[in-house]
């Protein structure tokens, strides 16, 4: 075709002031290398990873070796044309935008291409910043998607707003240290522990302090999804995949890309499904259901389980070779009656945290109460505790023994130790300063000094 190519005096690449994007990757699909050349210059310019191709049989074997955010797509290509390829990719479950550019159009054919599945349609000869623009529209929605489905998630309750990892005790310590060491490297990360003892507060923490922490955190109860959906909930799906699937989904590896994926209670994934699963993890790609095409992705994956795997794999209804590929990194939260010491923070940080969402006062705890809390075994954990802060906070004090199953059964400390581990976990909170000690635990800095004396610490 004889066009008038694109220049930097005409379109003010050069001074173009939005941000850049470092994050996204385009691909651009021309017969022409000299448009090729000039949107691979100007998008690189802007911090983009870029690929380009001749025609829509190379540009498809780019997006098999790469994931890609959007496709910059001429129509008239040799071979299949553009409008082929792009009916192709919508049916395919390409997650990217299409931005359709042509030196030959009608209104017929604009309309055409956005039914197809188009985010935008640009004539040639076109400047650049049409492209850029168009380009940044589509960004702007793909984000846009991703924060609202990861907020629709969070508010649905995988959902109330998470807490930090909390406790001193030697074992928390031990945890957070841990996390600190793993966190920063992308191995995949395996989290055990009895139900209700924070591993999505742990998969969050090592989000967070990961290089992934400035994208999406998604988490999945592996077990709350029938095992006829699993597969689609995390790969997505083409239109026409199964009975009902009247659209074209993505999933949750999408949402994921460059950031992390949480999958709780993995051990609840069917056999098959596992299999699936090992697959996506070892090659890096994934396939929607319905879908003969294979989408790399980039998506750290934390497991979470309160089963034995081992006996699991023993049994046959874990996959070994799945198991061994999650086991990378293995994080233990220990049950909250291992760290009793743990207690009394975590009723001060639930109490001002419920109170504050709830608009309602703190409760009055004593020291006698957080004896007794201190004593119960909490067999579900630090959700069992943050829930009977809630609920007391709406009945307006915490219930007496009786009203608590087993928090009346016989102590399992006697009453002097009880005290004793209280008050030094209240010590090493404070960093030893017994004042501000005594203050929280409302006692005078003479008994504090008193206590320190008969324990051997003055």
């Amino acid at each position: 075709m004889n066009q008038r190519l694109p220049t930097a005096s005409d379109t003010s690449v050069a001074d173009h002031r939005e941000a850049a994007w470092p994050e996204y990757a385009v691909l651009v699909v021309d017969d022409e290398a000299g448009v090729r050349n000039f949107l691979e210059r100007a998008l690189r310019a802007r911090g983009c990873r870029v690929e380009v191709a001749g025609s829509s049989e190379e540009g498809a074997e780019r997006l098999r070796e790469h994931h890609f955010d959007a496709i910059v797509l001429d129509i008239a290509l040799p071979g299949r044309s553009g409008m082929e390829w792009l009916r192709s990719l919508k049916n395919d479950g390409f997650a990217g935008d299409v931005i359709l550019i042509t030196a030959f159009a009608d209104i017929e054919t604009a309309i055409d291409a956005l039914r197809a599945g188009a985010a935008d349609f640009v004539l040639k000869p076109f400047r650049v910043d049409q492209i850029i623009n168009s380009l940044q529209r589509c960004f702007e929605r793909a984000r846009l998607d991703r924060e609202n489905f990861v907020l629709q998630r969070q508010v649905a309750g995988l959902g109330a707003e998470v807490a930090g990892l909390i406790g001193h005790s030697a074992s928390m310590r031990a945890l957070c240290d841990m996390i600190r060491r793993v966190a920063p490297t992308p191995a995949t990360v395996l989290i055990l522990g009895e139900s209700g003892v924070g591993k999505e507060v742990t998969a969050r923490a090592l989000h967070q302090m990961s290089t992934r922490a400035e994208r999406s955190f998604v988490p999945l109860n592996c077990a709350a999804v029938s095992a006829e959906l699993i597969e689609s909930e995390l790969f997505g799906h083409v239109r026409g995949a199964f009975t009902g699937a009247r659209e074209a989904r993505r999933g949750l590896f999408h949402y994921a890309n460059g950031g992390t994926l949480f999958l709780d209670e993995v051990g609840e994934l069917p056999l098959a499904m596992q299999t699936k699963l090992l697959r996506a993890l070892e090659e890096r790609r994934i396939r929607p259901v319905g879908s003969e095409a294979e989408v790399p992705v980039d998506v750290r994956v934390v497991a979470a389980t309160n089963r034995d795997l081992h006996a699991e794999v023993a049994a046959g209804r874990f996959r070994r070779d799945l198991f061994y590929r999650l086991e990378v990194l293995t994080l233990s939260i220990p049950p909250l009656r291992q760290r009793p010491e743990d207690v009394a923070e975590l009723v001060q940080h639930f109490n001002a945290q419920l109170s504050s969402r709830l608009g309602l006062p703190p409760l009055t705890v004593t020291p006698a109460d957080l004896v007794r809390l201190a004593t119960y075994p909490w067999p579900g954990n630090v959700r069992e505790l943050r829930n009977l802060i809630e609920r007391s906070l709406i009945l307006g004090s915490l219930p007496v023994h009786n009203q608590v199953q087993g928090m009346a059964d016989p102590l399992p400390l006697s009453l002097a130790e009880v005290e004793k581990r209280h008050i030094l976990a209240v010590l090493d909170q404070c960093g030893g300063n017994k004042t501000h000690a005594a203050t929280l635990l409302g006692v005078s800095r003479k008994t504090l000094d008193r206590k320190a004396v008969e324990w051997g610490l003055a």
